[in-house]
């Protein structure tokens, strides 16, 4: 796989930049949770095609729902895009879930974890200045 140009580096920023703001504000599906980001967007060089992650803040049932509420609304959300990102051609967008959050949550909290586990096992002779 090659290298992103510095074109296709602002075009997927410009993409996921708009593709947020019709998530969050244009669409009225209840099916999509409120607290859903655009976490990173994936434009193909001959803008064909475009991978979007999408990360919910909640449980897996939410996630599925929202991808389930973004995949019915693609043709909308295509022909607001085609409106507002001025491209030669409107990616045809693919949803997929991105749980990167969610696990660097999980990552943060074991690390907390371990060090109040490791503070405590010391006396404070340990600590001398």
């Amino acid at each position: 796989m090659r290298k992103n140009s510095i074109k296709n580096t602002r075009i997927n920023g410009e993409v996921r930049k708009e593709l947020s703001e019709i998530i969050r504000s244009s669409i009225k599906d209840p099916r999509i949770h409120p607290m859903t980001s655009v976490t990173a967007v994936e434009v193909a060089p001959d803008l064909k095609t475009c991978r979007a992650f999408i990360s919910v803040l909640g449980d897996e049932e939410a996630l599925k729902q929202t991808i389930d509420g973004l995949k019915s609304a693609e043709g909308y959300i295509r022909r607001e895009l085609a409106r507002t990102v001025n491209l030669r051609n409107t990616p045809e967008i693919r949803f997929i879930p991105d749980q990167s959050i969610e696990y660097g949550i999980r990552m943060s909290k074991m690390i907390d974890e371990v060090k109040e586990k490791d503070e405590s096992g010391h006396t404070g002779e340990d600590q001398a200045e």
